[in-house]
């Protein structure tokens, strides 16, 4: 399944998500379910959409509240979603995913296959280890986990380059109006249709996806 590099006369799937997305964690499973139904005549590319920029600040308790919030309404909404609450009191949360996101560009400038190895990788730190994706220790950590260069890994991941990418996809993901996380546009030469994303069940969102004829 491509995921960047895509024919202009393509069908485009885009997908717009972050790797600190804890509704983009609880998507997971049926968006992999999803690609794996998809034609091939359906481009998939993932765009990262860049929840929360850079910052120094720890999360605010009033914004910590929100978040948890969000990680019980996800258990209640899709019950086989796990969160490891330890996190909250083993890490100092920070409001950036913005590392995150670089870390996943990083890991795809050794081979595409780790831009999902990454984010799972993160995904899985964060959601179930109560690592934090936030801090740079655990995204170079991360590298050797699913087996990259790590010293290669650490120099791109502070690089121009891939700042630009991540800016470029910031760009991307507006231009289309994606603000949503996680969002599915499928695109084709003559027209674009939003698919809401479902937690629970692929059936719709392949129906409608195929209907789309370029």
């Amino acid at each position: 399944m491509s995921t960047n590099s895509t024919s202009a006369l393509a069908v485009k799937l885009f997908y717009v998500h972050d790797p600190m997305c804890s509704w983009c964690w609880a998507f997971k499973p049926s968006l992999d379910t999803l690609r794996k139904e998809l034609p091939d005549r359906i481009h998939v590319i993932k765009l990262l959409g860049g929840l929360a920029p850079d910052s120094e600040q720890p999360m605010s308790k009033e914004t910590q509240s929100f978040v948890q919030g969000n990680w019980h309404e996800i258990q209640r909404r899709v019950p086989n979603t796990e969160f490891n609450f330890d996190f909250w009191t083993q890490c100092q949360p920070m409001r950036s995913t913005y590392p995150a996101c670089r870390a996943v560009i990083a890991a795809r400038q050794q081979g595409e296959q780790y831009d999902d190895e990454m984010t799972l990788a993160i995904q899985r730190a964060y959601y179930l280890q109560a690592k934090n994706p936030s801090n740079k220790e655990t995204l170079v950590n991360l590298a050797d986990v699913i087996g990259i260069n790590k010293k290669q890994f650490e120099i791109d991941l502070a690089s121009e380059k891939v700042e630009r990418i991540l800016m470029t996809e910031l760009r991307q993901r507006r231009t289309l109006e994606l603000n949503s996380f996680p969002d599915l546009l499928i695109v084709t030469a003559t027209k674009s249709l939003l698919i809401a994303p479902d937690y629970l069940s692929t059936d719709v969102m392949l129906t409608t996806i195929l209907s789309v004829k370029n």
